[in-house]
């Protein structure tokens, strides 16, 4: 039997590499002569920058940035042989060189929601300067181009903060710098200087096709998930729709780019460095099958176990793990979702938490839960 290891994170309780661990431990217990093949998946969020560099063998660089409320933290940079991108992931990179050296940066390590505390999530005061300062780092290593996943993000700051460790001036009506700026400060900002340098190709993976403003916006889906009282969405949505209008204008580009699908991922961030440094948004999940050979891999295995901390009607919307899972049963593979809470009901769909554990009680014993339920099946 060959069997397919193929799982996303368990927020807050295990990376997607070491899920894939404990379920193959589980099935080597009971099954020694089946042989797995262990892929960690991410979405662009935590793990991104590791998974896929380390998937073509790379190396990760670590450097201090700034975290998204200010704190400096260790963050890594995955640089990679350009040669060695597969085919099938090159071709979702226009215009990317065959040779040379490319830089794989996941946001979620800088400028991520699981890196503060619930007490200190406020989009109004967070900033993606550290995702920006590692783009820099890439640059100045002469990056033949980056790629940037962006999930999981503590921030709605339209980019800026990223724009500012790019070399972007803020600046009030009087002309004196605004330093940080993050979304509390942006009513001082009047004028957006860009910098004179070019920055190497950016490519976004992203899977989210919400675009920057309305009600399926940056501000009005994602604020409150990130602590954002809903009483200060519509504030926050129009100092956006300003400073988008503004930053467009300084770099002679047309506003009507926030209506592009996407822009609204990660607090308006893509729509930032689209008009700020030229980035174009990739399909997420599109390339990471495509970087992690998961065509090949899925038509070879024979069972397919897959799964994520919580399983329901967003992960079919391109995710990894429904993405996954519809593609397998498309090919008559057997295929199982393993979850620490499910929100759908269906045949082989499995929460792996004992019902009416608290989940303070629960995110603690991930490994032991997930290893149990792989071991039951």
């Amino acid at each position: 039997m060959r069997c397919l290891l193929a799982f996303d994170k368990f927020k807050d309780a295990l990376s997607a590499r070491r899920a894939c661990e404990v379920a193959a431990a589980a099935l080597r217990e009971r099954h020694p002569d089946w042989t797995l093949d262990l892929c960690p998946l991410t979405d662009g969020g935590e793990g991104f920058a590791e998974t896929l560099t380390g998937a073509v063998g790379g190396r990760l660089e670590l450097t201090e940035v700034s975290g998204p409320r200010g704190l400096r933290l260790p963050a890594p940079v995955g640089y990679l042989d350009c040669a060695r991108i597969p085919a099938a992931a090159r071709a979702l990179l226009p215009g990317v060189p065959a040779e040379g050296r490319a830089a794989v940066v996941g946001l979620a390590s800088a400028s991520g929601l699981e890196l503060l505390p619930r007490d200190q999530r406020d989009p109004w005061q967070t900033t993606t300067f550290g995702t920006g300062e590692l783009v820099a780092q890439a640059a100045a290593k002469k990056a033949a181009f980056v790629l940037l996943g962006v999930g999981g993000s503590a921030t709605n700051d339209l980019g800026l903060g990223a724009l500012a460790a790019l070399g972007f001036r803020f600046l009030a009506a009087n002309g004196t710098p605004v330093a940080a700026p993050v979304p509390a400060e942006w009513t001082r900002i009047a004028r957006i200087e860009p910098p004179a340098q070019a920055f190497p190709p950016i490519f976004i993976a992203c899977d989210v096709t919400n675009p920057l403003l309305g009600p399926r916006g940056a501000t009005a889906i994602f604020g409150p998930q990130k602590g954002l009282a809903a009483a200060d969405v519509p504030q926050l949505e129009a100092e956006l729709a300003r400073l988008a209008a503004l930053l467009a204008a300084a770099c002679g580009q047309p506003a009507a780019l926030a209506a592009i699908p996407g822009t609204g991922a990660t607090g308006g961030l893509p729509f930032g460095l689209m008009v700020g440094a030229g980035a174009k948004l990739v399909p997420g999940f599109e390339l990471v099958s495509a970087w992690l050979d998961l065509p090949a891999r899925l038509a070879a295995a024979d069972l397919v176990l897959t799964g994520e901390g919580r399983f329901d009607a967003t992960s079919l919307g391109g995710k990894g793990p429904g993405s996954l899972v519809r593609e397998a049963r498309r090919l008559g593979k057997r295929a199982h979702v393993f979850a620490g809470s499910l929100g759908l009901e269906e045949a082989g769909l499995h929460a792996i938490t004992p019902a009416g554990l608290p989940l303070a009680d629960a995110l603690p014993r991930t490994a032991e839960f997930l290893a149990a339920a792989v071991g039951k099946l």
